[in-house]
């Protein structure tokens, strides 16, 4: 009999649902939430409001493209956490109430964890996939993590930022050039347009393998507001190369500290995942590394680096085939480690 798992994903602006059979993609869908860009970044009243709006027909629209009913579902999956706390409370009491009313196991699982697995989501049964272990440079709004992956159930994080994710560092250097939130996506269209060398920003000294963006950041603004004080179209005249340049700082920090990784694990494959990971440079930079090294890179599809179900149910999956069910009384929760 078939495995066919239903997953909620709510963790933050993006309402989606996913199904899964026997490892197989089967629907991927996503609401997101366009009321934010007005705001210049995600207002959390405002996204559990959308949740609740969107979560019955976005389930309802995954089920329909799948072809199942859910009569025929052998567990619910959600995203318990990290996130916004309103916006996972909808996910998590939607999903445990259809859990309830079908008598079936729901299975919670860690956004950060998903977006780790996400690297297993076949649409394919011959879709190629990591081998263990495996080294994932998760990069996201919120989290910047190098992370040994030896199974499904057991990462280790080797690194992690100690203040800004490079996410941040993308929308708030953004916003500092009057660009639309999410800032990150235009940055990476208009750093293609401009010379990378053309400025210099801060880059941090860190032991170890963590990382730091607070001080490119400063550096950026400073950058900016000294030479706007003399011009004051200087944004607007330099707008590529500042994009480039700060693309170009970012991907520098990052690619660092992970060759370190490389080097003192002695893996043989390295994953990429989070919302970060859909930009140009980085996937570029990563491929490159890899091949410097002689190592497999594996880069995601687009559609699988921001927020979605698809991870939240191939998660969830590895978690089925070990009977690592939920009970309902656990709660969301918004920052946890990995």
């Amino acid at each position: 009999m078939s495995v066919i798992i239903l997953a909620i994903e709510s963790s933050c602006d993006d309402t989606s649902c996913a199904v899964i059979s026997d490892g197989l993609l089967k629907s991927n869908v996503i609401a997101s939430q366009k009321v934010h860009e007005l705001y210049g970044g995600v207002v959390p009243e405002l996204a559990s409001r959308a949740h609740q709006q969107n979560i019955v027909p976005v389930v309802s629209e995954a089920l329909r493209q799948a072809g199942i009913t859910t009569s025929r579902l052998s567990a619910i999956a959600y995203t318990r956490g990290p996130g916004l706390l309103g916006s996972l409370l909808v996910g998590t009491s939607f999903a445990k109430g259809l859990a309830i009313g079908l008598d079936i196991p729901i299975i919670d699982v860690n956004h950060l964890h998903a977006h780790v697995l996400s690297q297993f989501i076949r649409e394919k049964p011959d879709d190629a996939v990591p081998s263990f272990p495996f080294l994932c440079l998760l990069i996201s709004g919120g989290n910047s993590q190098i992370i040994l992956v030896k199974s499904p159930s057991d990462m280790e994080i080797m690194g992690q930022t100690i203040d800004d994710a490079a996410g941040e560092a993308f929308d708030k250097c953004a916003k500092v050039m009057g660009l639309p939130y999410p800032g990150g996506p235009h940055i990476d269209r208009l750093a293609a347009l401009g010379d990378p060398d053309r400025f210099k920003f801060s880059k941090p000294s860190i032991p170890g393998l963590d990382y730091s963006f607070s001080g490119l950041k400063t550096s950026f603004l400073y950058t900016v507001r000294d030479h706007v004080a003399t011009d004051p179209d200087f944004i607007e005249n330099n707008l590529n190369d500042l994009c480039a340049s700060l693309q170009k700082t970012i991907i520098d920090i990052l690619l660092k500290q992970l060759k370190k990784a490389i080097k003192q694990t002695g893996v043989k494959e390295v994953a990429i995942g989070g919302g970060v990971s859909a930009n140009s440079g980085v996937r570029e930079a990563v491929v490159q590394l890899c091949n410097q090294m002689h190592i497999k890179a594996w880069i995601p599809e687009r559609k699988f680096t921001t927020d979605n179900a698809a991870m939240v149910a191939t998660a969830a999956y590895f978690k089925y085939l070990e009977k690592d069910f939920s009970s309902l009384d656990l709660p969301p929760y918004a920052r946890v480690k990995l």
